[in-house]
């Protein structure tokens, strides 16, 4: 098949999400952990300090998403627990680089 013949699939097709501030701003999550971040609240740049030691750990992010959604990182949030497995494990794998 001709390149350009698949040019329209991929401008429909959906991308995956892709780790950024952006997605962190559409999930809402610069609500709680933005600059300053909410009272008792670790802000994105804590995360990314703390969540460093998991660099180079393939099964890491989605480990942790596992855990956030189900409330055993920082207990139940709600907001954590609505993000889709595949938004969260994006979201963890862009901290776990560093948030940058």
């Amino acid at each position: 098949m001709h390149a350009f013949l698949l040019l329209p699939l991929l401008l429909i097709a959906p991308l995956p999400s892709q780790a950024s501030p952006q997605l962190a701003l559409d999930k809402g999550c610069y609500s709680c952990h933005g600059e300053p971040p909410r009272r008792n609240v670790p802000s994105v740049a804590q995360l990314a300090a703390d969540y460093a030691r998991y660099r180079g750990q393939a099964d890491a992010p989605r480990q942790l998403a596992d855990k956030l959604r189900a409330g055993g990182l920082f207990a139940h949030i709600a907001a954590h627990e609505r993000l889709s497995p595949e938004d969260c494990e994006t979201l963890m794998r862009w901290i776990i680089e560093g948030a940058k």
